[in-house]
């Protein structure tokens, strides 16, 4: 297999972005070309229309076939709880069609697991949920990609605790990573929690790779504005790849 490069970046969080290390990471895929982009979410701060449309401003300048993923704060924030409930998806389902390209290769599949709901039956509606629906959506899908070689699956929160400072509370992740497994799945491409990481999860089917990415917000906890930069030939590798700008 040729070599593949992908740049998986989160957790952008337009209306709390740091301008300087956006502009540092496109530079970076117009000087090196990699054979996609990958966002695994909170695009933005609080979904709001103008925060859609920066953030649409700055994708599609991206010169990289780009897919994206939905994060809870995409979503309408509690206070247009209204819009929240009858089109929780809209705003971002716009800006997917807008700026998100075909990225066709034989050899990896990259396929969207969502990890959000409008509401759930907690208090704390950031955290993580995979339900029947949605995980039956993405097994599907990955029973038409069985030939390709490495199977990815992009979600917003880790499906399981990663040690992190920042936490998923994902329910439905342990049931969700077996089934994965199952398919043959490689790798979960995940953020939410700000900080990158990359272990194996060892699940009831078999293990999974878990790698997180993370953010090029303001939004810091303990490492600096980052991505992923993925290389896919007999295996995967990762490599951080972190702004410091006073290096």
């Amino acid at each position: 297999m040729t070599a593949i490069r992908i740049f998986h970046a989160s957790d952008l969080h337009f209306g709390e972005e740091d301008r300087d290390a956006l502009d540092w990471f496109a530079a970076l895929v117009r000087d090196e070309q990699p054979d996609a982009v990958v966002i695994t979410g909170d695009i933005t701060m609080h979904g709001s229309q103008r925060q859609f449309a920066a953030a649409e401003q700055w994708l599609s300048g991206l010169p990289a076939p780009l897919l994206l993923g939905i994060g809870n704060h995409d979503l309408p924030y509690y206070h247009h709880m209204i819009r929240r409930v009858l089109r929780p998806y809209a705003r971002y389902e716009a800006l997917a069609r807008a700026v998100e390209s075909e990225w066709k290769n034989d050899g990896v599949a990259l396929v969207p697991l969502c990890t959000i709901a409008p509401a759930q039956w907690r208090l704390n509606w950031s955290k993580g949920v995979v339900s029947k629906l949605a995980l039956a959506a993405t097994i599907a899908r990955l029973s038409q990609v069985q030939s390709a070689a490495m199977k990815l699956v992009m979600a917003h929160h880790p499906l399981v605790e990663t040690g992190t400072r920042g936490t998923a509370l994902t329910r439905g992740g342990d049931n969700a990573l077996a089934a994965l497994a199952r398919a043959g799945v490689t790798a979960v491409l995940s953020g939410h929690v700000h900080d990158p990481f990359d272990l194996t999860y060892q699940s009831v089917a078999g293990p999974v790779r878990m790698i997180g990415a993370g953010t090029l917000s303001k939004r810091l906890r303990t490492t600096a504005p980052s991505f992923n930069e993925l290389v896919i030939a007999q295996s995967l590798t990762v490599n951080v790849r972190d702004y410091l700008p006073h290096s």
